[in-house]
């Protein structure tokens, strides 16, 4: 990320769909925004800020946004690859 840049670097343009998919996944459940997702569940809002722009997440944060979501990683993957086509 260059100097005064705000924009997160992404590595690879998979986890783009991953964010895309995680912030129509918490907008489906009824979150009008990721601040309230956060202040909910515990979770730091810059953690869903960065999952939701697809900077590279942990399997465990991975995880508990699907269990927030209540949606089997099996499903969620599904979804991906099908936004990818």
């Amino acid at each position: 990320m260059k100097k005064g840049d705000k924009t997160p670097k992404q590595d690879d343009p998979y986890l783009a769909l991953i964010g895309k998919r995680l912030k129509e996944l918490r907008i489906e459940k009824g979150y009008s925004n990721y601040e309230n997702v956060a202040y909910d569940n515990g979770i730091n809002r810059m953690v869903v800020y960065r999952a939701e722009k697809g900077t590279n997440l942990t399997l465990n944060t991975l995880l508990k946004f699907l269990r927030i979501y209540e949606v089997s990683p099996s499903e969620f993957f599904a979804s991906v690859e099908k936004m990818e086509e």
